[in-house]
């Protein structure tokens, strides 16, 4: 399992490489703020649409600072998913480093 900094992810979505970034916060997070083009799979939901996430496919999990999406991308790694990274401080330090007019609770 790697991490990425906001930074270094904002210049991979800036270059337009494939990257799919699943927010693990609750709804009620998620509403509040996000990423562009992330999705919301709350982490108490990730076993139920597992299948939905291709093993090889390049993968950036989110939370809020980054302690839920870094056990989620642990656990994925540990099911043979080879492509997943975590979102170091998540959406919280994304708002501080990339997008300051992000709301933040």
């Amino acid at each position: 399992m790697q991490t990425v900094s906001p930074s270094n992810l904002e210049q991979v979505l800036r270059s337009g490489q494939g990257l799919r970034l699943v927010d693990v916060r609750d709804p009620w997070e998620f509403d509040l703020c996000r990423i562009a083009g992330s999705e919301n799979i709350p982490m108490g939901e990730l076993m139920g649409r597992i299948d939905t996430l291709g093993k090889e496919d390049p993968i950036v999990v989110i939370c809020h600072h980054g302690m839920r999406s870094q056990q989620v991308a642990a656990y994925l790694h540990s099911l043979g998913y080879s492509n997943i990274m975590n979102l170091e401080g998540g959406v919280d330090a994304w708002s501080r480093v990339v997008d300051p007019k992000m709301p933040q609770y």
